[in-house]
Parts: C-alpha cells; sequence; structure tokens
C-alpha cells in the first residue's frame, strides 16, 4: 500500500481502525480490553465528519434500541483539549444522546490530525454512510488533502479508477442539481446523465422533471441524448436561422426543458419539441396550462 507521504498509508489506518470493531462486553458483562465508560459530555462531534446527513426516523430507532440493549459497540475517540473528537461512531454518538445516556463506551486512540480525517472519511465510505454528494466530496477531500490520484485513491479504497471518476463529475452539476441527491429525490444514475447537460438551466429543469414524475435513469437518458443530439429525421436542407430565431429556439428550451429546433425561417416553417415519455408530455402541457394562466 503506497504512502500519501505524510503519515500511513490510507489502507494502513483503516487497517489498524478495523481492529477496534469490537463489541463493549464480553459474554460475562465485564468492558472488553480497551474499552472504557466516559461521560458523553466528555465527547464532541468531529468537525471534519463528512457525513452531513443523518435520517431523524432512524436515529430514534437506533436511540430505543440503545436504551434497550445499551451501545453494542463502542465509538472510536481522540483526545484533543478537555473533550474527545469522535473519529468513527458518532451516529451511535447521537442516538445515544437521545436514548439519554449520560456515558457512552469508548475506544481512546491516539491519532494524528492528518490520520482522523483520514479515518474519519474511510470510515463511512467503507461503510456506504455517505449519500453520493458526501461520498463525492469524501472522495476530492482525499485526492486534494493528500495529493492522490484517482488511480491510487482508487486502490486504495477498493474501487475501480472509473468508479471514482464519476463520482468526482457529480461535483459538476448545478448546487440544486446536488441538492435533489442529497435529499434522495434523484439518485447518483439519475444524477450522472445530467453531467453532459452543461446548460445549467436546462439542467436544473431536467432535474425536477425527473424528481417530480419519478422519471427511470433509462427515461432521463434518453430525454437528455435526444437535447445533445438533435432528431435526424427532420429535414437535411434547412435555412440558416437568425439569430433572433436562435435565441427564441434557446428560450424555448429553457423554458420547455426540452430539445426544440425550427426548420424555416421569420416568414414560415416549423417548430418541433420533443417529449419522450406520457408523464413528459403531461409535464409541458401543464406548464402550457399555467402560462395560459
Amino acid at each position: 500500500m503506497k504512502k500519501t507521504g505524510q503519515g500511513l498509508g490510507l489502507g494502513a489506518l483503516f487497517n489498524d481502525y478495523s481492529q477496534d470493531n469490537i463489541t463493549t462486553y464480553d459474554v460475562n458483562g465485564v468492558l472488553n480490553k480497551g474499552v472504557e465508560e466516559m461521560d458523553i459530555d466528555s465527547v464532541i462531534p468531529n468537525p471534519d465528519q463528512p457525513r452531513k446527513n443523518f435520517d431523524e426516523e432512524l436515529l430514534k430507532e437506533l436511540a430505543i434500541s440503545i436504551k434497550r440493549y445499551g451501545v453494542i459497540q463502542p465509538i472510536t475517540v481522540v483526545k484533543s483539549g478537555l473533550k474527545y473528537i469522535i473519529i468513527a461512531g458518532e451516529r451511535r454518538y447521537r442516538a445515544s444522546k437521545l436514548a439519554g445516556l449520560k456515558q457512552i463506551p469508548v475506544i481512546v486512540k491516539d491519532y494524528s490530525e492528518k490520520e482522523c480525517k483520514e479515518i474519519a472519511l474511510i470510515e463511512n465510505l467503507q461503510r456506504e454512510d455517505l449519500n453520493p454528494i458526501e461520498e463525492a466530496m469524501a472522495f476530492r477531500k482525499l485526492i486534494d488533502e493528500y495529493d492522490l490520484s484517482q488511480e491510487e485513491l482508487a486502490n486504495n479504497l477498493g474501487k475501480s479508477r472509473p468508479a471514482i471518476a464519476n463520482s468526482l463529475r457529480l461535483l459538476t452539476l448545478h448546487p440544486e442539481v446536488q441538492r435533489l441527491v442529497v435529499d434522495g429525490r434523484l439518485s447518483a444514475g439519475h444524477a450522472r446523465c445530467l453531467v453532459a447537460v452543461k446548460d445549467f438551466d436546462v439542467q436544473l429543469k431536467y432535474a425536477n422533471a425527473a424528481a417530480d414524475k419519478k422519471m427511470s435513469v433509462r427515461e432521463l437518458e434518453m430525454m437528455v441524448n435526444a437535447y445533445l443530439n438533435p432528431s435526424s429525421d427532420t429535414p437535411k436542407k434547412t435555412i440558416k436561422l437568425t439569430q433572433e430565431l436562435k435565441e427564441f429556439v434557446n428560450d424555448m428550451q429553457r423554458i420547455f426543458a426540452t430539445k426544440v429546433k425550427i426548420v424555416g425561417n421569420e416568414e414560415k416553417g416549423r417548430i418541433y419539441m420533443d417529449y419522450y415519455t406520457k408523464d413528459d408530455l403531461q409535464r409541458i402541457y401543464e406548464l402550457m396550462d399555467s402560462l395560459k394562466k
């Protein structure tokens, strides 16, 4: 495993961390070696935690379980001044607070600040606790802070280089499109379809249409492909559009979030507007209806 030039390699760090994956108590109800009970108010969340979203309902369910059975697996912390920062196990910590626990089982480690960042990121990635945008941001942070290539990062995490590259591409999306992914209204597959759409207005309209109409990834792919590759069944002999007509087409594409083509000139011609599913046609109809009002 290649070292980063800033301490242990990522793989070595995670292998070392994984040894802490032990239960709080042994079969006799005695704290396992290396585990201690700590005042929960002495523990604080990690400011570098890559996971930003915690499902409140799932936290409540975990809190009920913890109230009944206790914290089965201790959290991992590192001392920082008079407090202890969580390196792994923030979800268990939050649920324990909800359950009203005064103490929480911990394993105290002596990691550097850089090692803490690495472990916090890798622990979430390995357990698939991050949404696609958080995962992409974690990849970007590891690459930037530790001067890794996509290939090196892929090897360290046991992923393919294309998987890393596709994830990072999500960060080029319009911020509101990224928010739809974070909120779970769009999948990573939907989001990857939209990366090729460079016009942010069109990108966002397509994203909202896909989320509102619950389109499949395939349906969205068809919309994007038709937008990027104009239909070939229109007459091949076309008249060059004036600048005013070009702007008119661009405006229509932004408003209707679909491919629009004009064949003709300012005096005579045809306007072609694409739709790709029954739901997409309904979306255009509803938009037209709202414009009439």
